[in-house]
C-alpha cells in the first residue's frame, strides 16, 4: 500500500500515511487533530548501476551526451 505524506498548515506537523491509491487525495486530519492538512509531493531517488555484481560506474566512460563525448 502506498505511504503518502502530509503537513498540517494549523501546527506545521508532518506526517506519512498508508492508504490505497484511491483514497490519496481524500481528506485526513493531523495526529493532534486539526483538518487543514495538504498532501505533500514525494519525491523518490532511484541510484544504482544496471551490471552484474554491483559494481560502481567509473568516471569518463561510457554513452550520455557528456559521457560520450558529444558535448564539444
Amino acid at each position: 500500500m502506498p505511504r503518502y505524506d502530509y503537513r498540517c498548515r494549523t501546527c506545521g506537523a508532518t506526517f506519512e500515511l498508508n492508504r490505497p491509491m484511491s483514497q490519496a487525495n481524500a481528506p485526513t486530519v493531523c495526529p493532534t487533530g486539526h483538518d487543514d492538512v495538504v498532501k505533500l509531493m514525494s519525491m523518490v531517488a532511484v541510484t544504482g548501476t544496471a551490471g552484474a555484481g554491483g559494481a560502481a560506474p567509473q568516471a569518463g566512460g561510457g554513452g550520455g551526451c557528456c559521457g560520450g563525448g558529444c558535448c564539444g
